[in-house]
């Protein structure tokens, strides 16, 4: 597997040469500065592109190209923005940088209530707390219907925690959900932005009427439009698992486990229209089992995320140890070494550890989390090597 790493352009404050250093083979990267829906022009991606291998790596994976939320709930727009999109693809494609992660989750793109999550050992890690949630959808948000979302016993735990929160926490929980998360990811909402919760709303009243055969049915829309572009380049487009894999704050989620994956594959039978295998994704829901998600779908999978989490029954997760958890790293190696060689791969949401805490990292990505991360990983494609030659 080609080790890589998610970077954030040349405003990063983890550099491209201490990535070199660090065994860093490629680069996942986006034109971040670039609004939604315009298009990638060639010259700035291959400025981009060259200013990556001037430092003697390279641009492997585009992550991501984002998919406007016109685009999935199919506003008057959508066509117009699909025609940017196959532009900015076929420019990708003329440049050489043929493999795109992208999602088509509508409004957020992954959740979390905690951002710092103590363990033990004084490091810290993303967490998802289901009943804090459940209080900013129905308390803070106040999204209509959200009550019939939980069951009464987390309900009576909502009403509970209202007794004690205090309105900074409330406030964490809105920077958490919908700010710190989401504005470096998908640009729907930035930190300063004012309001952030009636932006929220705003977005989410886009999706009213919108179940999950309408979502469906404008994904495959949306890849059959780009399809021709993707066989004239021999771009693989390859959509990342909803995070959480489950159905949150009223809108439909489609690609959520084995049945959603294969439906999408068969929908769009194109060796183009992919997979990005996030283990840590996929391992948040109990009815996931990862392995066997990785062994089925191997060969439509064209770039990987290796994390792994820890999840509960009251559907409570926190991200594990790259060793441990449900998403079996070790395991899933052997499979896309053995199944696939040769994919990106790219570790994912390290642990705040050493002196990351004052560097403003974004969430989940810090430096030296992910290195360490790396590291394990990078012993354990070493030792899969071997298996696989029989040297021992």
């Amino acid at each position: 597997m080609e080790k890589t790493w998610r970077w954030f352009g040349k405003n990063d404050k983890i550099t491209l040469a201490m990535l070199r250093q660090i065994g860093v083979e490629g680069i996942v990267t986006a034109l971040h500065n670039i609004p939604n829906g315009e298009i990638w022009t060639l010259e700035a991606i291959n400025e981009l592109k060259n200013y990556i291998e001037a430092a003697g790596l390279r641009w492997s994976v585009v992550e991501s190209l984002p998919v406007s939320e016109s685009i999935k709930y199919a506003g008057a727009d959508r066509d117009q923005l699909i025609a940017n999109y196959k532009v900015s693809l076929a420019n990708l494609g003329k440049a050489g940088v043929k493999t795109v992660c992208y999602n088509f989750m509508p409004v957020i793109d992954w959740i979390r209530t905690d951002l710092e999550h103590p363990w033990a050992d004084g490091t810290s890690s993303l967490y998802f707390d289901k009943i804090r949630f459940a209080y900013f959808d129905c308390n803070i948000l106040k999204r209509e219907g959200a009550e019939n979302d939980y069951t009464a016993e987390e309900l009576a735990k909502v009403n509970e925690l209202d007794k004690t929160i205090t309105e900074a926490e409330k406030d964490d929980l809105i920077n958490t959900i919908i700010v710190k998360t989401q504005g470096f990811v998908n640009g729907n909402i930035k930190e300063g932005d004012q309001n952030p919760v009636a932006i929220f709303k705003r977005l989410l009243a886009l999706y009213d009427g919108i179940d999950r055969d309408m979502l469906r049915a404008n994904m495959v829309y949306f890849l059959e439009q780009i399809m021709p572009v993707c066989d004239e380049y021999g771009i693989n487009m390859c959509v990342h698992p909803d995070d959480p894999p489950f159905q949150m704050l009223g809108l439909p989620r489609i690609v959520t486990g084995g049945a959603d994956i294969e439906w999408f594959l068969n929908a769009v039978n194109n060796p183009h229209n992919g997979l990005t295998f996030c283990a840590g994704s996929l391992s948040a829901g109990l009815h996931n089992d990862v392995p066997a998600l990785a062994r089925k779908f191997a060969s439509r999978t064209h770039f990987v995320h290796l994390r792994s989490t820890e999840a509960t029954p009251e559907g409570n997760f926190m991200e594990s140890s790259h060793l441990t958890g449900r998403g079996h790293v070790i395991e899933l190696v052997r499979i896309f070494e053995k199944e696939n060689p040769g994919l990106p791969m790219r570790v994912d949401h390290g642990r705040l550890m050493l002196d990351d805490g004052d560097k403003g990292y974004n969430p989940g990505y810090s430096f030296h989390g992910r290195m360490f991360a790396l590291a394990q990983v990078d012993g354990i494609m070493a030792t899969v090597r071997d298996e696989l030659m029989n040297k021992y």
